[in-house]
């Protein structure tokens, strides 16, 4: 028998075996583990094989080790146990587990065992006592390497057990997107996580860097930060290694805490600087040792620590490294520098292993082995590959270099020492340094800013003193309305109990800046609960007058802070953020980040071309996909058969898979120390915009405070009508016709909190579906539903919107309750527990809170685990996270006494609302918004069309569209001139401009009969169309034609606006083609011939070259020059206008397209929209129309929505899936339509089903809003 150091020798015989085990244990106390494993061909591998083992065989083994371990010179201060483990177990037998607390040095240990103290069966037993190498792998990448990685951390965590390694770097790219799932996967798991990421370099080499502790992580995370926002705009990251190495080594701040030297340097792959010094990772006999020396110098100088390793035999506990070419070197526990090996099995393994382990010990620096890891299996490896083609915009052939000859799969402990069995101690040094880096990320969480209080008050007692102010404005004194007061004492004892007071005042004050800007701005979310928020004005939703339910919005068994999300005007919103940035500093405000994932589209494209089809193929067949299906057939809005079954394959995998970070559309972390010390932050692409790395998921996890500032398009019309109304002086009446007025709102201008209540105007609007332009019930869905849901309060509105929308679609819940709504069928549950959170919505589960309450109710839940169910609905991934509890909630509805077939049809309930779960106090703060716009379109129409129209690009309709509609109900509506006219539409009273008016625009109008209600229409008012949205001119030439106009008076002709404002030749000519001249009296032709001439009229410089601008010219005498005045030229006729209008204006006020057409259609039979409101059901019929929108709902199995308009009104037209793909060229492109089909009618809704699709030419057309 022979023993070599670090070697274990299996000998057998036929009747015992004999174990020689060798272990070298230094510096740091390292167990040995002895493992006897045994298994038999064909047979189930024993768990617990200390059930086999008899304590008479442990009792020797154990007196052998204790006589070994206490032989002369050997002191105590390792250690070494025994224990027996299953070789596929991962589970040790805790019953015989004994320590060794004398075991340091190489132990030699001879024991004969009778093999029938294994087993008396027939089994062929193989035991094996080796020295069990440690590892834990230092350098792996996950999804968040975008295009680097293939899976989630969570994979890598589960891979990482099974393959029992003691710990789990994260270090993607240039930042940490996904360390903090990558810290909630090693908790959930059970395994220790070390935080870092790969830099690159300015030279475009890579740089590991490993966080020691939380003090590492935060210099870690500023350096990234600083770097980034030094920049002063987005770039690709490109570190410099002094200011990198300063940075890591500055002295921590307060926040930060610890000591410098707190991360642990690795020098790369190869595409490290090490290696890439080196030379050719392929031709050993190139390398440039010298090269690689001075640079391994310069990062030793950089970040090393000085007093690292020294020659062995300086130090009796010197805790040693072998490395391949003689010597030892010392490690120590500061170390900020080490050597990563990586190797990839090829034939330079050798060569590479011995240079950088000569220039380890050369330079004192532990070698350490990594697996560069960048999937977390053999079976993702392909994918790992597809992403790798995909980055570097190529097929896999073409990325065939790129790719390593051994996959970068995580690999356990054995396998890396059989990869570095040249330097099998850079293994376990792996593993040591990760017990050294590890640490729990939920240490770094930091707190609220301090909000601005007055001298005098705390945020307790300020927020008790706006709360005051404002209820006495809403609800007067508390002898006025006492329950008021009641319901705001005690949510205040609430905040103030949770320590949120500086929460709320957080919020007022972004609130009360709008407010002072004239900026509008509505509160939802759980805002819409809290008469607190309503009281600071954060909402227009009286808590008190619809009896909100506190508790769903904050209570003491939630834990964290409130969500409160505002709704600010999108044109407006820029300056919000902006605001914020300056008020808490670029440090401690940030964007939060949002992760862009693989859509079916962007899948097959990416599939395809890294399995080398040409570009126009792969385009084809991303077109054939749904935007947000699967990429299998289901998904697939054409023929399924084009593609190929592995480009699908590749592509599913590839689903959900983040891609890029993005921006989220509102949310911002506020901090009260520098958030940049959190999270790295970077510019965003939007000028003067820094976003986080992490999403609202993310930020939520680590203790991050997100703040959502959402963009509203409805709000900016909503305030532009109110801006009109407030120009002509009018405030709230001291009493009203229809409708309720509190009387504290008297005189004062009209807005969002002093609109009369439950207005029946509002109800009659909304019943006969005459929403176009009106905020969330102006879509062809919520059209067709509102007639048979019949609104008659203000809870029906919050119902309508929560209503249509995919949760409930899934969960088969729409015509169930408008079927009992209609008391068409009786009310049931599914469990008498559910009644109490189903009740109101007449037994069907319509919002996230009442899926908390059935859980509550059914399932046994606490509030908390109540609220993560509702965080589980609102994530990403929720489909996942749903069935995550999916166990949870069925066990504990059976305990509850619920048979499990019902615990599984309510579950399934509450599963449909995954990702689209839609909270009440949310449909709450919408329905109140459809409850303003409804009633300005029903009492101030004028100001409703005059605010939607400037207020475009925004919602569902079409300017075009709006306008229509407008002149249906008797709403003048008159186009732009530049005499008139602003920039954008307004409201026109008669006579209030001093130049002639056409009598024509204002004589008498009258509402079409198809119009489904009546306004209250004024006379004396118009909304007169915007000069901005002329095609060509823009928003800076219509402000400076009207300021100009504002200045010095009305412009006189066209020489007189070509003089006093400097437009472009396409200027004039686009203001003469589209009739903003008319006033000028020239009729358009005549002007668009001397649009051209005029065009210098303004004056020029002649002669201008780069060197010299030349000499400014402009003629003498106005209009003088030649060509100014146009010959005689035919009129442009009325289509000849109307298709100019819609070409350059995108709205015509001289009706529909189809007016002109109407007669040679009737003769055809073709009837109008209006005409089918007399046709009986199941009819055919032809009918003809402009195509305005198609739809393809995600929701609707396949079938294609298209809506068409006529100068009567709006038809909803229902196309199967097989009839589409017959139609599908002619559907898609075709402006107008003529469509056979029959009449479909119920409950005063009336669609059409196709049956035949005919092109309608000629029409001009301003084109369709499109969603398939």
């Amino acid at each position: 028998m022979r023993a070599m150091e670090g070697v274990a020798i299996l000998y057998v015989c036929s009747m015992a075996m004999c174990f020689l085990v060798t272990r070298r244990l230094e510096g740091m106390p390292v167990p040995v583990v002895l493992e006897i494993q045994h298994h038999a061909p064909g047979a189930v591998v024993p768990t617990d094989l200390s059930k086999q083992i008899s304590p008479e065989t442990i009792d020797r083994l154990n007196q052998v080790l204790n006589n070994a371990a206490s032989r002369p010179g050997v002191d105590g201060s390792g250690g070494a146990r025994l224990t027996t483990r299953g070789p596929y177990s991962g589970q040790r037998a805790g019953d015989y587990e004994t320590p060794y607390p004398n075991a340091t040095h190489t132990l030699g240990l001879a024991l004969l065992i009778d093999h029938t103290h294994l087993s008396k069966s027939s089994e062929v037993l193989r035991t094996v006592m080796t020295n069990r190498h440690r590892y834990a792998e230092l350098h792996a990448h996950s999804t968040y390497s975008f295009l680097d990685g293939a899976n989630e951390p969570d994979d890598l965590a589960s891979a990482a057990i099974e393959l029992g390694l003691e710990a789990l770097a994260l270090t993607d790219h240039n930042g940490v997107p996904g360390i903090v799932k990558h810290a909630q996967a090693g908790r959930a798991h059970g395994l220790p996580t070390v935080h870092g990421t790969e830099l690159t370099l300015a030279d475009g080499s890579h740089l590991p860097v490993l966080a020691r502790n939380p003090a590492g992580y935060h210099l870690l995370v500023s350096a990234i930060s600083q770097h980034n926002l030094d920049a002063g705009e987005r770039r690709d990251p490109a570190h410099d290694l002094p200011t990198l190495a300063s940075a890591l080594r500055a002295v921590p701040t307060s926040h930060t805490g610890g000591t410098s030297g707190t991360c642990l340097i690795l020098t790369g792959t190869v595409n490290g600087p090490l290696r890439r010094a080196l030379g050719d990772p392929h031709r050993p006999g190139t390398w440039d040792l010298a090269a690689a020396d001075t640079c391994l110098g310069h990062l030793a100088e950089l970040f090393a620590a000085p007093d690292r390793g020294r020659p062995v035999g300086s130090s009796a506990t010197a805790h040693t490294t072998h490395v391949e070419g003689g010597g030892h070197v010392e490690g120590d526990a500061a170390v900020g520098l080490a050597v990563e090996l990586t190797l990839d099995g090829g034939p330079t393994d050798a060569a590479l292993t011995k240079i950088l382990a000569r220039l380890a010990h050369a330079h004192r620096l532990p070698l350490v082995a990594t697996g560069a890891v960048r999937c977390a299996r053999p079976t993702d490896a392909r994918l790992a590959d597809v992403l790798t083609a995909t980055r570097l915009v190529t097929d896999l052939e073409g990325a065939r270099g790129h790719l390593p000859a051994i996959g970068r799969w995580l690999r356990g402990a054995q396998d890396m020492a059989r990869l570095h069995r040249r330097s099998p101690d850079a293994v376990d040094l792996a593993a040591d340094l990760a017990s050294d880096l590890a640490f729990d990320l939920s240490l770094i969480a930091p707190d609220l800013p301090d909000a601005d209080v007055p001298e005098g008050y705390t945020p307790t007692t300020w927020l008790r003193e706006l709360t005051r102010q404002g209820a006495t404005r809403h609800y007067g004194t508390p002898q006025e309305h006492p329950r008021a007061w009641e319901v705001l004492n005690h949510e205040l004892d609430v905040i103030e109990s949770l320590g949120f007071p500086g929460y709320f005042l957080i919020v007022h004050s972004i609130v009360e800046f709008c407010r002072q800007s004239g900026i509008l701005c509505q509160g939802r979310g759980s805002a819409a609960n809290s008469a607190v928020c309503y009281a600071l004005g954060i909402t227009a939703v009286d808590a008190v007058r619809h009896k909100m339910l506190f508790e769903r919005f904050l209570s003491p068994e939630r834990g964290g802070y409130p969500d409160i999300d505002l709704d600010i005007e999108a044109c407006r919103r820029e300056e919000v953020i902006q605001h914020v940035y300056s008020r808490y500093g670029r440090d401690c405000a940030a964007q939060v980040a949002n992760v862009i994932s693989y859509r079916p589209r962007s899948a097959v494209r990416d599939a395809a071309r890294a399995l080398g089809h040409p570009a126009g193929v792969q385009d084809a067949w991303a077109k054939e996909m749904d935007r947000w299906a699967t990429v299998r057939p289901g998904g697939l809005t054409g023929r399924s058969d084009e593609v190929p079954a592995p480009v699908l394959d590749v592509a599913e995998k590839l689903l959900r898979l983040p891609r890029h970070l993005g921006v989220h559309p509102g949310g911002m972390v506020l901090c009260g120390r520098p958030v940049t010390e959190v999270c790295p932050v970077r510019w965003a692409t939007m000028d003067n915009r820094s976003v986080l790395q992490w999403d609202k998921d993310d930020c939520a996890e680590a203790g991050l405070v997100k703040f959502d500032l959402l963009g509203l398009g409805s709000l900016t019309a909503l305030r532009l009508a109110f801006a009109t109304l407030a120009e002509r002086g009018q405030t709230v009446p001291d009493a009203v016709e229809e409708g309720e007025l509190r009387t504290s709102q008297t005189g004062r201008p009209w807005g969002l909190h002093t609109l009369p209540e439950e207005d029946p105007a509002v109800y009659r609007l909304l019943t006969a579906a005459d929403t176009v332009g009106v905020f969330q019930v102006e879509s062809r869905a919520q059209m067709a539903t509102l007639p048979r849901l019949r609104p008659k309060e203000f809870y029906d509105i919050v119902v309508e919107v929560a209503l249509i929308r995919p949760g409930p679609i899934q969960g088969d819940a729409v015509n169930p309750y408008i079927r009992r709504r209609l008391k068409r069928e009786q009310v049931t549950y599914l469990h008498d527990s559910l009644k109490p959170a189903l009740a109101r919505t007449l037994g069907v589960p319509l919002f996230q809170e009442q899926l908390m309450q059935i859980a509550v109710d059914a399932a046994g839940f606490s509030p908390a685990e109540a609220d993560t169910l509702r965080q589980a609905m609102g994530a990403k991934r929720s489909i996942e996270r749903m069935d995550a509890l999916h166990g949870r909630l069925v066990a504990g509805m059976k305990a509850q006494g619920i048979d499990e077939p019902t615990a599984e049809k309510i579950y399934s309930k509450l599963r449909s609302f995954a990702e689209f779960g839609f909270p009440e106090s949310h449909a709450f703060s919408f329905a109140y918004l459809v409850y303003a716009s409804a009633w300005l379109k029903a009492r101030k129409p004028e100001d409703f069309y005059a605010g939607v129209l400037a207020a475009q690009p925004m919602g569902f309709w079409s300017p075009q569209s709006l306008v229509a509609d407008a002149r249906r109900h008797g709403v003048r509506v008159l186009p732009a001139d530049i005499n008139r006219s602003l920039s954008q539409a307004t409201v026109e009273q008669k006579g209030e401009h001093r130049v002639a008016e056409p009598p024509e625009q204002w004589r008498t109008l009258t509402p079409h009969p198809a119009a489904l209600t009546s306004l209250d229409v004024h006379e004396d008012l118009a909304v007169r169309l915007g000069l901005a949205p002329i095609k060509g001119l823009g928003e800076r030439a219509a402000q400076a034609i009207v300021a100009e106009r504002r200045a010095h008076g009305p412009y006189r002709d066209l020489a007189d606006l070509a003089r006093r404002v400097s437009l472009s030749r396409p200027n004039l000519e686009t203001l003469a083609a589209s009739g903003a001249l008319d006033s000028l009296g020239v009729e358009r032709r005549r002007a668009l011939w001397a649009a051209g001439v005029l065009s210098d009229e303004h004056g020029r410089h002649r002669g201008a070259s780069h060197q010299d601008p030349g000499a400014w010219f402009q003629p003498t005498l106005p209009g003088t020059i030649a060509g100014a005045v146009a010959p005689a030229l035919p009129a442009m006729t009325s289509r000849e206008q109307q298709v100019a209008d819609l070409s350059l204006t995108g709205v015509s006020t001289y009706g529909s397209p189809l007016t002109l057409l109407r007669p040679g259609l009737s003769a055809e039979g073709v009837l109008t929209t209006a005409d089918l409101s007399d046709q009986d059901h199941g009819r055919r019929v032809r009918v003809a129309g402009v195509v305005t929108h198609r739809q393809r709902p995600h929701t609707a199995s396949g079938m294609i929505f298209l809506n068409l308009e006529d100068e009567t009104g709006l038809l909803n037209v229902v196309c199967r899936a097989g009839m589409w793909r017959r139609y599908r060229s002619i559907g898609r492109r075709a402006g107008a339509l003529i469509v056979r089909g029959t009449v479909e009618r119920g409950d005063g809704v009336i669609a059409l089903m196709a049956e035949h699709l005919q092109a309608l030419p000629g029409v001009p057309v301003t084109g369709s809003r499109d969603w398939c």
